[in-house]
């Protein structure tokens, strides 16, 4: 096994090259990397939220309101059916937790129960209990969803709102983010480098919920002021700048789910713009609501405030427009970043928030490259003192490792943080674990009259089966923290996950040829170590 064999002498050269050109980029000025040419490495290691600063924001899902607009597209669907259905009916709305309606003829409330439920129930899906139709007194009909339907929207909305939220953080040019699931409804928001948590909050938390809908002129004024709206419409806030309430009809016409695309313009008379393109599926039903509304006025409506109500002069058939309002450059950019994005599936709550600053950041790397400083040096002096001129090959082997976790760390563009510094320090500890089994094995060898070769040589050999026993325990026990823990637990897991198969390649490779080599030089007549 003790071997100076060219493969190994090649693949050593390759993980030192290795090691030393991809650690640069961190240990160089930025101005310098940006220099270098392009077939260069230029990734530098990502520090976490501890490290480098920023934003922390724990947020929980409104299921009460996502509760309520389900009760509320209930009610659509209930009065959507039985018109279509032209069942006569009274008295439709939400009651308690469900919908109740009153059918008027008393033989159709068999042909009503059943257009419910087949209005109610998704297409393709085997979903008939989402909703329970019961009768109640007074030729009513009871409408429920289940909790079982319930709980199944939820943990959608959650894990909608983390993919919509990564894409929003990272439209920003936030780093590394980390955003976790904690428990059933909250989700935990870490944002290295971001230094407003303000505008954290407004691009996270806006729900940007888009839609078109018409706007109901058979509504006067006086009824608007008397409370007076039609069933099928809602009286919503304005910031048009002309009126403070519009009248629009529920049903919208196309929905932002339907967006390609959105960016912030100047419009003909230089105010900020947002500028939208539809799907095809958005543009034919886009370009058919206008062509059969010319003349009439469309809502564009952005979390139940009407932003805007133009008049259709013409069917749009382009499949692209503008909103238009009192937008500053700033506020247009926020609002198209937002609609990109998609719609969050239901309102966020801050529960709690907390900001990193960069100076607190600063003193935790001062604390981990110090703590860093002493463990290393502390290893050294153990193994150089012990075992003499192996010691030295293992301290070289241990620079070697410390090069290649770096590089790593960098290519895959891991986070540090500072439980992660934890376990580059347990690294370096575990690597000379290796190398005391090797030697110690490597003095019992010699004291039991082997040649100073072959105990080498058994020193090794019988040391691989201890050394690779116990970094699979420790790669075990890195990768249940990597798939069960989060944040900084993730942190520490990948290092140390890292440090083992570097540590492993390091301690038995590299010293392995370094000691080869001595012996192919020296040919000595016993160990240093003896």
């Amino acid at each position: 096994m003790l071997t100076l064999a060219r493969w190994k002498i090649i693949l050593v050269a390759l993980a030192i090259i290795f090691g030393v050109v991809f650690t640069l980029p961190n240990v160089l000025p930025q101005k310098t990397v940006a220099a270098f040419p392009a077939w260069l490495p230029h990734q530098r290691l990502n520090l976490g939220l501890d490290l480098q600063g920023g934003s922390y924001l724990l947020l929980e899902v409104d299921v009460g309101a996502l509760k309520k607009e389900q009760l509320t597209n209930l009610v659509e669907d209930v009065r959507g059916a039985l018109r279509e259905a032209r069942i006569p009916f009274t008295a439709l709305g939400q009651a308690g937790d469900g919908v109740s309606v009153r059918v008027t003829d008393p033989a159709q409330i068999d042909a009503a129960a059943a257009a419910v439920s087949k209005a109610s129930t998704p297409a393709g899906g085997s979903a008939a209990a989402e909703v329970r139709v019961a009768r109640g007194d007074d030729q009513r009909l009871v409408m429920t969803l289940s909790q079982q339907a319930l709980d199944a929207e939820s943990v959608k909305a959650v894990d909608r709102s983390i993919e919509i939220i990564r894409r929003r953080i990272d439209s920003l040019g936030t780093r590394e983010p980390s955003i976790t699931k904690q428990g059933a409804t909250r989700i935990v928001v870490q944002a290295p480098g971001e230094s407003d948590p303000e505008k954290l909050k407004r691009v996270i938390g806006q729900t940007a919920k888009l839609t078109f809908q018409m706007v109901d002129e058979t509504v006067t004024a006086e009824e608007v002021a008397a409370g007076r709206i039609p069933p099928g419409s809602v009286l919503l806030p304005s910031e048009d700048g002309y009126t403070s309430q519009i009248v629009v009809k529920r049903r919208a016409l196309v929905t932002g789910e339907m967006l390609q695309d959105a960016r912030a313009a100047f419009g003909q008379s230089g105010e900020s713009v947002v500028t939208f393109r539809f799907n095809s599926q958005g543009a034919r039903r886009f370009a058919t609501a206008t062509a059969e509304n010319v003349g009439q006025r469309f809502a564009i409506v952005l979390d139940n405030k009407v932003i805007s109500a133009p008049n259709i002069r013409e069917p749009i058939t382009g499949g692209s427009g503008e909103i238009s309002g009192s937008f500053t450059v700033e506020s247009a950019n926020e609002l198209a970043l937002v609609l990109k994005s998609g719609a969050l599936p239901a309102p966020l709550i801050v529960e709690e928030q907390r900001t990193v600053g960069a100076e607190l950041g600063a003193d935790a790397i001062k604390a981990g490259q110090l703590s860093t400083m002493i463990g290393g040096v502390a290893i050294f002096l153990f193994i150089i003192l012990a075992y003499g001129l192996f010691g030295w090959f293992a301290a070289a082997a241990l620079v070697v490792n410390g090069l290649l976790i770096v590089a790593l760390m960098s290519v895959t563009q891991a986070t540090l943080t500072l439980p992660g510094i934890a376990g580059l320090i347990l690294t370096l500890a575990v690597a000379v674990d290796a190398n005391v089994l090797i030697y110690e094995r490597m003095r019992d060898e010699a004291r039991a009259g082997r040649s100073p070769i072959a105990a080498a040589d058994t020193g090794y050999s019988k040391a691989m089966s201890t050394i690779i026993d116990a970094n699979v325990t420790s790669l075990a026990a890195a990768g249940i923290m990597f798939v069960l823990g989060a944040g900084p637990i993730k942190g520490f897991a990948w290092t140390l996950s890292i440090g083992i198969f570097t540590s492993v390649f390091t301690s038995v490779l590299i010293t392995q040829v370094l000691i080869a080599w001595w012996f192919r030089a020296r040919r000595p007549k016993k160990l240093p170590i003896v």
